[in-house]
């Protein structure tokens, strides 16, 4: 599915993974934020940022077909993968989808990375 560039199709399901990890880590962040035990999600709360960073730059590298793509989705999986461990420790829904989604961008951003 061509946004504009028919060049960046090989890219689209990566990209899609990255953008919809972006948003569900920022909003996970905030309600971790609002939790009683906010103190015990430091860890947490500091990996969920890193990801959503990391998530935001692999999205708008492969966009562009930048030169290190390849590089900067291998950092993403390391990234997302280290998220979905620090969100699977808690309980509560958010954290549980986030885990998953963040394990969902973790796997495209390897297929990308051996492309």
């Amino acid at each position: 599915m061509e946004i504009v560039n028919k060049a960046t199709d090989k890219y689209q399901k990566c990209i899609d993974a990255c953008n919809k990890c972006t948003q569900v880590c920022i909003e996970c962040m905030n309600l971790c934020l609002s939790e009683t035990d906010v103190s015990a999600r430091k860890m947490c709360i500091m990996t969920l940022n890193e990801c959503a960073c990391i998530c935001k730059e692999a999205s708008s590298f492969m966009s562009m077909e930048a030169k290190h793509a390849k590089d900067l989705c291998k950092l993403c999986e390391t990234i997302c993968n280290e998220c979905a461990q620090e969100c699977a420790m808690f309980k509560d829904d958010h954290c549980k989808k986030c885990a998953a989604e963040c394990q969902t961008c973790a796997n495209e951003c390897k297929m990308m990375a051996s492309m």
